[in-house]
């Protein structure tokens, strides 16, 4: 049993891990179109290997965690990145920084999923909405603020800065893990346990495991348009001639939106099993993700980066809320929770890279074709759920 002392540190961890792998994955591909001169369609096979690759391993590594214990598996994680990271500081080569990527993901998939599988952990339906809660604020918020300075940060300090950074901030996370771990075996107030009550689910087994079906599907949806979006972004900056400064500020703006959006989902568990507001951010998903990648002026990529924003938060926000609510083995759930986002991260990138290979004279292609893709899963939701409402007995 965890105790709130302990999970407060998690916490801190938690902040830590979203500022750290912000800076060095979202920037990575300004790094790699700056020093080796990497296209979209490069960025994009970039990211679908990463996908791949997360899709895989955050299954495993949420099972992993399930058996030999979270304190354990987040130590070998978070050291897994950092040792990575270290080595890539050095490098000068395309195919090594691309070795180093897909090295330190494997290190990551075993971070996130054991952060929330501890924060989780013996909580009833109550306490559970408020750690989960807690949880997506605190990601969100440390991530849009390494995201919005970040290309400061490459402009000011140079683009090794993605290294260095990331580097002292995992240093710092993993002592805090080492004196965590020691803290749980000791008596004391520190490990006093979490009171549990009865509280029994308000909703039938079918509808409940239904939602989380819904919510598995959207999430890897809504992670192939961010990939992709996040892939792409240094081009889409280019093209409205923005210096690395800037794209980190007006590209950033979605980040805040749903930063926002969870914040107001945490407060108002209204939303908790209502099927309208998992379609209706799924249809804004695929209209705001269209309007960023088309947009030719600022001021659409800005207003269409707010409703991105929200609707991501909420189809993300459902899926961690349901596998964390409906079951109890909270690493396995948070892995395959993960692993979706994985999928979503391999498919869009995939999708798009695939179209401006097959028309690169349209700068378009891609963001069409991964729109195409996003319609197709929302009629895919629209199936789940016109067949959870009447279950076979």
């Amino acid at each position: 049993m965890i105790s709130r002392q302990l999970k407060t540190g998690y916490f801190v961890i938690e902040g830590l891990n979203s500022f750290a792998t912000i800076t060095y994955f979202y920037y990575f591909y300004f790094f790699m179109r700056k020093e080796f001169g990497f296209d979209d369609r490069a960025n994009l096979i970039l990211a679908a290997a990463n996908g791949a690759c997360y899709a895989v391993f955050a299954w495993t590594g949420g099972k992993f965690a399930q058996r030999a214990g979270y304190a354990r598996a987040l130590k070998i994680g978070l050291g897994i990145v950092l040792t990575c990271l270290a080595i890539g500081s050095q490098l000068h080569t395309a195919w090594g920084h691309i070795v180093i990527m897909l090295s330190a993901t494997l290190g990551v998939c075993l971070t996130w999923v054991t952060l929330e599988a501890l924060v989780s952990e013996g909580e009833n339906r109550s306490g559970l909405q408020h750690m989960v809660g807690v949880y997506n604020v605190t990601w969100a918020a440390t991530g849009s603020v390494a995201y919005f300075i970040g290309g400061a940060l490459l402009d000011h300090l140079g683009l090794r800065s993605m290294f260095w950074v990331p580097i002292g901030i995992l240093s710092m996370q993993l002592g805090l893990a080492f004196w965590l771990g020691a803290q749980t075996g000791k008596p004391g107030p520190a490990t006093a346990p979490i009171p549990l009550a009865e509280d029994p689910h308000p909703h039938p087994p079918h509808r409940a495991e239904n939602f989380l079906r819904m919510a598995w599907l959207a999430n890897p949806f809504a992670y192939i348009a961010i990939n992709t979006l996040v892939a792409v972004m240094p081009g889409l900056a280019s093209r409205l001639q923005l210096s690395a400064t800037a794209a980190g500020f007006c590209c950033s703006v979605w980040c805040f939106a749903r930063l926002a959006a969870f914040v107001g989902l945490w407060a108002w568990g209204g939303w908790h099993y209502r099927f309208r507001w998992l379609w209706t951010s799924f249809i804004g998903l695929v209209i705001t993700f269209a309007a960023i990648l088309t947009s030719s002026t600022l001021a659409v990529l800005l207003l269409a980066q707010v409703g991105f924003g929200l609707a991501v938060g909420l189809l993300y926000y459902s899926s961690l809320f349901y596998s964390m609510d409906v079951g109890e083995t909270k690493g396995e759930h948070g892995g395959f929770h993960e692993s979706a986002i994985g999928m979503g991260n391999l498919a869009g990138p995939t999708v798009g890279a695939i179209s401006l290979t097959l028309w690169p004279g349209n700068q378009f292609s891609g963001a069409l074709a991964v729109s195409g893709l996003l319609l197709v899963g929302f009629f895919g939701l629209l199936t789940i759920w016109k067949s959870g409402r009447n279950p076979r007995p």
